[in-house]
């Protein structure tokens, strides 16, 4: 049976797609509309066991579900290590055959797109994300109008609506006033929806197995916890411990040269290598951000982990 690899370059309208066989060799090329029947259609047509990738994007969930179960294998590889891609001429064509020649040569870093069952939960702890970040950008930006008026405000007051009309009696102009009011309105609005989508995240986080075991943890609560398997998913996705704390952004990443000299004619592993050391920068910047926290929260309360930070800050 003819193995084709298959790049495909999705855009909102359409999506450009190349097809190489085993050999390297560029056997169509085919501009198609970004549907599901026209693409499972334009699959269908090619003979063979299929392989297919495209960069992960907007559209990759969705193609993922509907892709799956018509090709042999399925790839969303991960765009940031695609360097291939950035050299040379670039256009859509370009892109789609480069794509199909990684796949075929194994080069392509796969972005984990799988348990269907948490997909709920996930868009659930995306939406109270979002919705928190909303609330505090207005909360900056309530804070900012003050400052700028050289009025202190780093009081919680400032944001409960039975100290407001004392706040904006502060603010002298009409205009400033006005919009001190609009946002204040816009967190009026806001503050429900986040109250809500907390809600539903935690009922939905009940519902997971993991959610009791995680909650076990120290100082992981119950938003915690659901944030956890929004994020993670499963760990059997992750074959050591060391990929997730790379995936987490807490892995050490080590760049050294020089490695290695001869001496009396012997090769020899050199001690002093010279090195750079620093935390990987391609992570999870949520994830990260909740180990972080988390880690904030138990230095900062009576316990081991306290005790420990403690004693490092003093030797340090």
């Amino acid at each position: 049976m003819s193995v084709k690899y298959i790049g495909l370059d999705v855009h909102q309208g359409t999506t450009v797609a190349a097809v190489v066989d085993g050999r390297g060799k560029l056997v169509m090329e085919s501009i198609v509309e970004t549907k599901a029947s026209t693409l499972l259609e334009f699959l269908h047509g090619l003979r063979g066991e299929l392989h297919v990738t495209l960069e992960e994007g907007t559209w990759a969930a969705w193609l993922h579900d509907v892709l799956q179960p018509h090709v042999q294998e399925l790839i969303i590889c991960d765009p940031r290590k695609n360097k291939y891609l950035q050299q040379g001429s670039q256009n859509d064509k370009i892109e789609s055959r480069k794509l199909a020649q990684l796949l075929r040569a194994g080069l392509l870093s796969p972005v984990y797109h799988g348990e269907s069952g948490l997909r709920l939960l996930r868009e659930l702890v995306r939406s109270y994300l979002t919705l928190t970040q909303d609330a505090t950008r207005l909360m900056n930006r309530i804070k900012a109008v003050y400052r700028g008026r050289g009025i202190p405000c780093a009081s919680q007051k400032v944001f409960n609506p039975h100290h407001r009309d004392e706040w904006l009696k502060k603010l002298r102009e009409p205009g400033l006033r006005r919009r001190a009011e609009r946002l204040y309105q816009q967190l009026d609005q806001l503050q429900p929806l986040r109250q809500q989508a907390r809600r539903e995240m935690l009922e939905e986080s009940r519902r997971h197995t993991a959610n009791r075991w995680l909650k076990e943890i120290p100082y992981v609560g119950s938003i915690r916890a659901a944030q956890l398997i929004a994020l993670l998913q499963t760990p059997h996705r992750f074959r050591t411990k060391r990929q997730l704390w790379a995936y987490s952004g807490l892995a050490v990443r080590v760049q050294s040269s020089a490695d290695y000299r001869f001496a009396h004619g012997h090769l020899q592993r050199t001690r002093n290598a010279d090195t750079v050391r620093g935390l990987n920068d391609n992570r999870n910047p949520q994830l990260k951000y909740l180990f972080k926290s988390i880690a904030q929260s138990a230095s900062l309360r009576p316990g081991p982990w306290h005790d420990f930070t403690r004693d490092f800050c003093k030797k340090a």
